[in-house]
């Protein structure tokens, strides 16, 4: 299974709004690994989760004229 590491990374949809992904964190009541980050750009928010399975899944969004990571590692 793959999976995240720490480090900055962006959403496909908006390559210039960075997150700083702080590592994973357990769902006690859906068992399940979810990604804990945090956005790098001005937001009213301080932390983010997302199922993991999730955060590393490919989309496919012709209508973007995108298909690949929903999220990529930029370091």
């Amino acid at each position: 299974m793959k999976t995240v590491t720490p480090g900055i990374y962006y959403h496909f949809k908006h390559p210039d709004q960075h997150y700083e992904v702080l590592g994973i964190a357990f769902h006690t009541e859906t068992e399940e690994d979810m990604v804990v980050y945090r956005p790098l750009y001005e937001t009213d928010k301080e932390l983010f989760v997302r199922p993991l399975a999730m955060f590393l899944e490919d989309v496919d969004k012709p209508e973007l004229g995108y298909k690949g990571p929903r999220f990529v590692r930029v370091s």
